[in-house]
């Protein structure tokens, strides 16, 4: 019997995905562990697994769409076997097979209209008015800023299909829209130069996320910011001895390469094991103070950052604090972290020095009541201890805490304890 795949809770604060792509076509043979089709949660973008061994019978969203948490998405039967009907589908939203799709260029979830009712969608666009093309096209086209009316198309009855829209784009044969080329594009004095055309970026779940918790967090938690900076000579010093030393070992003989982003997380670690009040969070009746250190530290990828936690990192080494921090931030750029390798932090790590950002204070991450801000290593003239100017690598970091939680002598103790660590870095090896 045919069983109907839902939407699964993939985050602690789900409430719909967005399928964003197929893996598997209508049609196709599936088994229990397979891939399915990315949706992206409100943190991240997951595979969606089958837990049923036959043939994916029907899909029941498109791509691109959203389904809330428990909602259809496909169905899964033995070959042959007529698809459940679920509200919304069959005749109504579904998404058709791609075997019956007449463009067979487009992403399988697409529906194809008529030729009719393509016209009449076509009727409502400025600037290629009864111009036939298939949703895809017609969106891929206005992306791109590309006049449908400048592109022969090649599916039924001269219907423009994605291929065209393409095959126009990359060739340089299609012409700019109108709209485009009467605000969006600018000759300059040099030459033909063109300025992007404006353009409006639908909002995925992530991104809506993010705003919603940046959003909370500067409205709701009163932000204070201090900054210090740190001698980072001594650091860099021991980063190189230690890296030599390992250079020529294979991993499994103990080989490592360790960044300087990884001797700061432990550092981290560390001062929060002598100023445990940071490591807290506010409960409106309440201040909890945790048990363990459960750092995170802020991955960019194309939709906005993602904070993975390294587990119990007071507890870690150096070596083992490395090694997970790289394999989290793999994940994170592939869109492979899972809910729990992102949810239960109690302190965040944000670095912006690899992009010469010599200072800044980041917004603070709930349930959190502080995050570090790591800039650039600067080389700059300083006053040593003799009152010597020489030159010297300078660091600036700075903390941005909840005042609901961590006092400002509390938050420059913990500073102050970072820094005796980052100074004299072997006191986080032992």
């Amino acid at each position: 019997m045919a069983e109907i795949i839902d939407m699964p809770k993939l985050s602690d604060t789900m409430t719909t995905g967005t399928l964003v792509k197929w893996l598997k076509k209508e049609g196709e043979t599936v088994s229990n562990g397979d891939k399915l089709a990315e949706v992206e949660t409100d943190k991240a973008t997951m595979e969606l697994e089958s837990f049923e061994d036959g043939v994916l019978l029907k899909y029941y969203v498109s791509e691109g769409d959203q389904v809330e948490v428990g909602g259809p998405v496909c169905a899964v039967g033995e070959e042959g076997e007529e698809a459940p009907e679920v509200e919304g589908s069959a005749g109504g939203d579904s998404a058709p097979s791609s075997e019956s799709s007449d463009d067979k260029d487009e992403a399988p979830a697409e529906e194809e209209p008529s030729e009719s009712s393509a016209e009449e969608e076509t009727e409502e666009d400025d600037g290629d008015s009864r111009v036939k093309a298939s949703p895809l096209a017609r969106k891929i086209a206005k992306d791109k800023g590309i006049s449908l009316s400048s592109i022969k198309g090649t599916g039924p009855h001269g219907r423009i299909v994605k291929a065209d829209v393409l095959k126009a784009a990359e060739s340089g044969t299609g012409t700019a829209a109108a709209s485009e080329a009467s605000s969006g594009s600018f000759s300059s004095a040099a030459g033909n130069a063109s300025f992007p055309a404006g353009e409006e970026i639908k909002l995925s779940g992530m991104r809506s996320a993010i705003a919603r918790r940046l959003l909370e967090s500067k409205t709701t938690i009163p932000h204070f910011y201090l900054e210090i900076e740190v001698d980072m000579a001594p650091l860099l010093t021991l980063r190189k001895s230690v890296n030599e030393g390992l250079a020529s070992l294979a991993p499994e003989s103990g080989g490592a390469k360790f960044s300087v982003n990884d001797l700061i997380l432990k550092a981290s670690a560390e001062a929060l094991r002598r100023v445990p009040a940071v490591n807290a969070s506010w409960a409106d009746t309440k201040i909890i103070r945790h048990g363990a250190v459960h750092m995170s530290f802020a991955v960019a990828v194309e939709e906005g950052l993602l904070t993975p936690v390294i587990r119990d990192a007071h507890a870690k080494s150096l070596r083992q604090i490395s090694a997970e921090a790289k394999e989290l931030a793999v994940k994170a750029k592939n869109k492979k972290l899972k809910p729990d390798e992102m949810s239960g932090s109690t302190f965040t790590v944000t670095n912006l020095g690899m992009f010469g950002i010599n200072s800044f204070f980041g917004i603070i991450n709930p349930p959190n009541a502080a995050i570090l801000s790591v800039g650039a290593t600067v080389s700059k003239p300083v006053v040593d201890k003799n009152g010597q100017i020489v030159v010297g690598q300078r660091m600036n970091i700075g903390i941005s805490a909840d005042h609901r939680v961590v006092d400002g002598a509390i938050a420059a103790e913990y500073l102050a304890a970072l820094r005796e660590i980052v100074e004299a870095p072997a006191l986080m090896l032992v």
